[in-house]
Formats: structure tokens, C-alpha cells, sequence
């Protein structure tokens, strides 16, 4: 089967992706649901359920594994309602002839699917004869399913902690691989050797003799390094990374896992340039790993994709990384948030969101995982947290917990956007008698962790007119900083037209290239980090601010240097992007000086 597009839809939050399969895989578009919240998964089930008249029968908190069962559950009815939406279009009778012709009209022009079908049907348009072609040339787009590693609490049951594979992650890796899925689970969030050892446990996900894999294992990295060794520690227990999803570290939605000043093109150009010995390297160890396994061997080498994400915009930086860096697809987040035919999310959300700019997209410190988090300011989870602190009562009460990863006070794991942890640090503040700009500063750290494993989720509740049972009406959202530069709602047909350069929805000329922004927004990072040394400077601190920059620079004169040169884009913003750059390079030159001043004045 040909691939239908270019493009796939990450995961966004914990709800906003949560259906979206269900929305777009019938027409051949691959999307992400996040495995967080067992909850709010069940909540859709039974929703979908009474939908579309379905038996449903609740997994309730009392029955064993529920968490994995739920997520089984979920998985398995979505992929059963996607199916069927997808057999009733390939069964389309002549009264819905144009739905068809609209279903292609949204793949890219070039596609050699689509000039297939233009043949077919140019003369005329024979309905027998095209179920016949469709049934043969088309198919659905993937469903998979998102793990953030480190979030893996232990769970207990009357006071005693259970066995390690009834921890979060691990239970939502059971739900997957328990699922008749035929898809991929994209790991994100760093290495997690506990939970990778636990792959090994389920049979889909090693390949037979013919080199297909049912359920195949995606990485998301922001470097090389990383990829490379991650993948020979999957590798070594026999299994295959079939795609590393490279993102950028801080021009992304969500959590961002600031790279040491390391851009997303110069990354790219490595894996491009280091491709087929990543591929040989890594299927030399599973090859062997196999073999001492006494599992099948794979006869030819397996298939690997390089995907990318994080900022894309326009449609010419969609091409030029498919094009330029020949990666297999390229992933559009944020501007789906304004795709209601797409994601769950509310009407409110949406207009706030339309209406944001630059200066209302921040990389915020609310997460309780303690990584910056892409965030809108005065969100209403973010009002509801400050009229709280007001009223002399900060942090959430914690019902779900799946954040309830810090054991300062308690080895079963407290949230820190909890209104229990928050309270003890808040009296364990009190002690310390500091002085008053010091004694706010830490109190605003201890306070301004949010609840977001609730709020994440809500927007998808309100979307769907569900009950939040007694939770907060509060919704986080977390939205790149491309959001700057889409300002209206917009269909499923529209956002397509604009990744395939059929029409142009971003209205401001003054969007920067993607590269451009990420590069400013790597800048302000590092200022805000030399800023915690004004004080104080310890040597790896200094190491790492130097190391920071010197990247950073490398990153500019890489960026010089492709712009320069002719590569048949970008034509007509050219001589900005050269312009932008040499002004971030005085930028750097000006920090580095700043970073050795600072190092030399806080050691005399």
C-alpha cells in the first residue's frame, strides 16, 4: 500500500488527541492518542459506546489491572469504529461518489496515489471500477499511542506496593501490547531501561522472518547520540526502533527537552548523513540478539523512518525537510489545535488560542515533572491555580496522581502541583528566615506548579459535553510558539490545503523561518540560564553555559551556510533569514563575552 501523506498528527496533551484516530485514520492520516489517563479513556469508551450502541461494561478501580484493561479496552473499540468508518468509504455507492473525489481532492497533488486515481477517473467515473481500485490502493492511517517513559508511578493496593509492571508506564505498555492494534507506540521522554527491558515480554513487537513487526517501536529524540544508544539497547534484546521521531528541543508543543544548544537542522543533516550506518550498525546487534533468542531473522535489512517535528508552518519548510533531510514525514502539532474536525477541544480554548501572540506563548515552569512546559498565558487551569493562591489555599487537590512522582515526604510519591506537597514546602519555607525578594522568589517556584495531568484532559470533556465529576473546569493547553501565527479555526480540508501548498492561511508576513525561531528561542533560553548565575557561578555551570553557546554558534554558521548556498527554497525570504542570523551571531559573540566576564568576576 502507497502512503497517503506527507504529515502525521503527534500527540498533543493528554485529551486533545485522544479520538482523533477515530476522526482522520480513514483517510489515511497517522495520529497519536497519549496513554496517560486511564480515566478519561474509559469515560470515551463509554461514550463511544452508548454512541454507537455498543455493550458497554465499566472497568472499574476494583477489577485487576485496570489501568492495562482500560487502555486494551479503549484501544480495541477505536480501531474497531475506525475500521468500520474506513470499509464504508472504501464501500461508497454512487450517491457518495464526491466524498470520494474529496478524499483525494486532500492528498498532495504529486502523490502517485492521486495520479493514479486522476487517470482512472478522467474519462469517467465508474463506481464498481474505482471500490475495486480503492479496496486495493488505500489504507487506513495508524493509530498509535504515546508513553512518556519517566512517567511511571508505583501504584499500591491497602497500603503495599505492587509488582513493577503494575507501575503507569508499564501498565499502559501492557494495554497496548494486549490491543489487536496493528501500529506503533512512540516513547518519549528520555531512556527508560526498566520499561524498555519490559518490551521483551510481548511477541508483537519482534519481527517474524518476513521483517514485519504488529506493534513497532518509534523513538522521540532530540539528538543523535541518543538515538544511536537507545537503539542498541533495544537492538541487544531483539528488538528493531522502526522510526526516530527527531523534534526540535524547545519550538515544540507540550513538554520541551532543551537540547546543549544542538538545532534541529544541523541534528538532521547527522542522521542524514549517518543514516545507512545506524541502519547496519544497529541490525548487525539484532541480528545476533535474535539468533541467542532462537527467534526468526529477518531476511533483509528492516525498514527505519526518520521523521521530523516541532515549528513547521508553511508549506515550503514541510518540503524542504522531506526534500532537503528526506525525511518519511513530517509532524504537525500545534496549528491541529484549531482543527476541531481533528482534535477534541473546546470552543473557548480555541478562541483563546486564535487570539494569542507571541508574547502570549511562553515556555512556563508549571509542569510538576520539573521540565519547561510550552504553555498559554491566563489559560483558565492557570486562573483557577492563582485564585487559589489568593484565598491562601495553593496546589491542586491530587486525585489522579499519575504525576505523583516526587518522594521527598513520602515514598508512595507526591505531585508537587499538589496541594499536600505544596503545604509542606510552604511550612518548610517559613523556617528558613530568608530575606524578603528571596523568600518570594522560591515561594512563586513552589506555587506555580499546575496540575496539568487534569487540566490536559479537560478541554476534551468540555469538547464533548462529558461530566468532569467533581475535577476542576480549569483546562491547560500547550501550544508551540508557531501558534503566534495561526489566528482562526479552521477545517480539516483547510489545514491540508495549507501543509500542500494548495492555499496559505497564515495572513502576517512577518512569520520567521522555523530554523530562525527556534534559534531565538534557544537565545532567551540561555539568557534565562546565565541569569540563575548572576550570583553565583559554579565551574558546571560555566561548562555548560560555554558548551551551550559554543553549540549554539555552530548551529548559526551551519545555518549560514545552507542559506547561502542554493537549495531551490526560500528564495524570496532568503536575504531575512541571512539578516536574522547575523544579528543572533553578534547575540552569541556578545553572551560568550558575557559568560567569561561573569566566570572571571565571580572568582576574583
Amino acid at each position: 500500500m502507497a502512503k497517503t501523506h506527507s504529515f502525521h498528527i503527534p500527540v498533543m496533551g493528554i485529551g486533545f488527541t485522544i479520538d482523533t484516530p477515530l476522526k482522520v485514520s480513514q483517510y489515511g492520516i497517522d495520529s497519536v492518542i497519549s496513554l496517560v489517563d486511564d480515566i478519561l479513556l474509559e469515560k470515551f469508551r463509554k461514550m463511544y459506546c452508548e454512541k454507537f450502541e455498543i455493550p458497554y461494561n465499566e472497568i472499574s478501580e476494583k477489577i485487576e489491572d485496570f489501568r492495562a484493561k482500560r487502555i486494551t479496552s479503549y484501544l480495541n473499540l477505536i480501531n474497531k469504529l475506525a475500521k468500520k468508518k474506513f470499509e464504508e468509504f472504501k464501500n461508497a455507492t454512487i450517491e457518495k461518489s464526491n466524498e470520494i473525489k474529496e478524499y483525494f481532492n486532500m492528498l498532495p497533488d504529486n502523490s502517485s496515489i492521486n495520479q493514479e486515481f486522476k487517470k482512472l477517473t478522467e474519462k469517467f467515473f465508474n463506481i464498481n471500477e474505482i471500490k475495486s481500485w480503492v479496496k486495493d490502493n488505500l489504507s487506513m492511517g495508524s493509530i498509535d499511542v504515546n508513553i512518556m517513559t519517566k512517567v511511571d508511578k508505583d501504584n499500591y493496593i491497602k497500603g503495599k506496593k505492587l509488582p513493577v509492571e503494575f507501575n503507569d508506564a508499564h501498565a499502559a505498555l501492557r494495554g497496548f501490547a494486549n490491543s489487536n492494534l496493528n501500529s506503533s507506540i512512540v516513547l518519549s521522554a528520555g531512556m527508560n531501561p526498566r520499561l524498555y527491558s519490559y518490551l521483551e515480554k510481548f511477541e508483537d513487537f519482534y519481527p517474524d522472518e518476513a521483517g514485519e513487526i504488529k506493534k513497532k517501536i518509534v523513538l522521540k529524540v532530540s539528538d543523535y547520540r541518543s538515538a544511536f544508544i537507545q537503539g542498541k539497547f533495544l537492538a541487544k534484546k531483539g528488538l528493531w526502533v522502526s522510526e526516530y521521531r527527531i523534534e526540535s528541543g524547545l519550538n515544540c508543543g507540550g513538554h520541551a527537552f532543551a537540547t546543549d544548544g544542538y538545532l534541529l537542522g544541523p541534528i538532521l543533516a547527522e542522521y542524514k548523513n549517518n543514516r545507512k550506518e545506524l541502519i547496519h550498525e544497529i541490525h548487525e546487534i539484532l541480528v545476533k540478539a535474535l539468533s541467542n533468542k532462537n527467534r526468526p531473522i529477518p531476511k533483509t535489512a528492516l525498514p527505519l523512518k526518520i521523521t521530523a517535528q516541532g515549528g513547521v508552518g508553511t508549506a515550503e519548510e514541510h518540503q524542504f525537510l522531506i526534500d532537503h533531510y528526506n525525511v518519511d514525514s513530517v509532524g504537525w502539532g500545534t496549528p491541529f489545535l484549531l482543527v476541531p474536525e481533528a482534535t477534541s477541544i473546546d470552543d473557548s480554548t480555541i478562541n483563546k488560542l486564535c487570539d494569542a501572540k507571541e508574547d502570549d506563548l511562553y515556555l512556563s515552569n508549571i509542569s510538576p515533572l520539573g521540565i519547561p512546559f510550552n504553555s498559554l498565558k491566563c489559560n483558565t487551569k492557570d486562573i483557577e491555580k492563582l485564585s487559589l493562591i489568593e484565598k491562601g489555599k495553593p496546589g491542586s487537590l491530587c486525585h489522579k496522581r499519575f504525576a505523583a512522582l516526587n518522594k521527598e515526604f513520602s515514598d508512595k510519591g507526591v505531585c508537587t502541583a499538589s496541594r499536600q506537597y505544596q503545604s509542606y514546602k510552604l511550612k518548610e519555607l517559613k523556617k528558613e528566615g530568608l530575606p524578603t525578594d528571596e523568600y518570594l522568589a522560591k515561594l512563586k517556584k513552589i506555587v506555580d506548579k499546575s496540575c496539568i495531568c487534569v487540566g490536559l484532559g479537560t478541554s476534551a470533556l468540555l469538547a464533548n459535553h462529558l461530566d468532569t465529576d467533581g475535577e476542576s473546569e480549569g483546562v491547560s493547553v500547550c501550544p508551540g510558539p508557531n501558534m503566534a501565527y495561526f489566528s482562526k479555526k479552521m477545517s480539516l480540508k483547510e489545514i491540508i490545503d495549507h501543509i500542500y501548498s494548495r492555499s496559505n492561511i497564515i495572513k502576517r508576513n512577518d512569520r520567521p523561518n522555523m530554523f530562525i525561531k527556534e534559534l531565538g528561542i534557544y537565545i532567551d533560553f540561555l539568557k534565562s540560564k546565565m541569569e540563575e548565575t548572576k550570583v553565583s557561578m559554579t565551574n558546571k555551570q560555566e561548562k555548560y553555559l560555554l558548551t551551550f553557546v559554543k553549540n549554539l554558534k555552530e548551529g548559526a554558521n551551519y545555518y549560514s551556510r545552507l542559506f547561502s548556498n542554493p537549495t531551490g527554497f526560500f528564495n524570496d525570504t532568503k536575504s531575512s533569514i541571512l539578516s536574522d542570523l547575523d544579528a543572533c551571531k553578534k547575540t552569541l559573540n556578545l553572551l560568550n563575552s558575557e559568560i567569561n566576564n561573569l566566570s572571571i568576576k565571580l572568582k576574583i
